[in-house]
């Protein structure tokens, strides 16, 4: 029998398993124009935890009691809709499960570039994209930039550092720890702020941005966008994609500098990836060419099972992913 995650209560803070409950699914029949899918690949991303809370957002909350969604890559294995065959392996999102049905019209083939499927959830898919469009479109980033990437080990700011140094920015990246930031320089970054050294990041990113920074990819908020406030240049562009420092505490931005804000004319935008979803064709075209050229360089923290689920995405606020997180089912 199926099974999927549900949200079984709404958390207050960190989340927790009890959070959490893993229910079986009905058998349910095709109905024209669906698919059946076994998930080989589900996603977590830090943007669940909003949808855990029931308010209004640019995504709805998820519903108590019912399974939950994120990206999956998944093999057909009954289908109903022309277009779609056993054995096609597809994006849809309907993840937090084993099993998914759905319509044909919510299923995307895995494009054929020659990587692993899985690469689609990542770097390829979703995260990639906000990484690529956030930089060069948000942030108007351009060669001979300064950029700071906070979050720079993760899904998102990994790509945001390659992408960077292959349009000729100079980088700093922010990571948690020896091991990610050693792994960060290796990906291409021209520096890194290790955020849990104890040194503030302020000091840090000083010293390695002298004549301050041009573009800010924020994916954390807090200290490290305070950081960035005070040492933005004249007409510096901030994309501000996350702030994973304030989802599970609530506790607010000091935005200790944002009175420079006025003085040096910087812009500081929000974006979503999905403003940006009809261009997607300009995003693959692109990437590939770097990914053919060996210029991409694509890191996984892989769970086995769905039961670990919970694990994976929990690891998401405690620095457990290098690269993007998965579950393998």
């Amino acid at each position: 029998m199926a099974q999927a995650w549900t949200l079984n209560s709404r958390p207050m803070g960190m989340p927790t398993h009890d959070n959490f409950a893993l229910v079986d699914l009905p058998a349910t029949p095709l109905e024209a124009g669906q698919l059946r899918v076994a998930n080989h690949w589900l996603s977590v991303d830090p943007y669940m935890r909003g949808r855990m809370n029931d308010v209004k957002s640019y995504t709805p909350p998820f519903v108590l009691g019912e399974p939950m969604q994120g990206g999956a890559v998944g093999e057909v294995i009954e289908s109903t809709a022309d277009g779609f065959s056993v054995g096609d392996l597809v994006l849809h999102m309907a993840g937090w499960r084993d099993e998914a049905v759905i319509p044909a019209n919510q299923a995307q083939r895995v494009p054929a570039l020659g990587v692993d499927p899985q690469a689609f959830l990542g770097q390829l898919g979703m995260p990639g994209m906000t990484a690529y469009f956030g930089l060069l479109e948000v942030a108007s980033a351009k060669a001979g930039d300064v950029v700071f990437v906070s979050a720079a080990a993760g899904a998102v700011g990994s790509t945001v550092v390659q992408i960077a140094k292959a349009k000729g920015m100079t980088v700093i990246g922010s990571a948690g720890g020896v091991d990610k930031c050693a792994w960060v320089s290796s990906i291409g970054a021209d520096g890194v702020v290790d955020y849990k050294n104890g040194t503030p990041v302020l000091k840090q990113l000083a010293a390695l941005a002298p004549n301050g920074i041009d573009v800010y990819f924020d994916n954390v908020g807090g200290e490290h966008l305070d950081a960035a406030l005070a040492l933005g240049n004249e007409r510096a562009r901030f994309a501000i994609c996350g702030m994973i420092d304030m989802y599970n505490t609530g506790a607010p931005t000091q935005l200790r500098f944002a009175a420079r804000i006025i003085g040096m004319r910087m812009r500081i935008q929000g974006f979503i990836v999905s403003d940006y979803m009809a261009r997607a064709g300009e995003f693959y075209n692109e990437m590939g060419g770097w990914l053919q050229s060996g210029q991409l360089v694509r890191e996984e923290t892989v769970h086995d099972g769905l039961v670990a689920m919970p694990d994976a995405f929990l690891g998401l606020f405690t620095g457990g992913n290098k690269g993007k997180m998965l579950v393998r089912v």
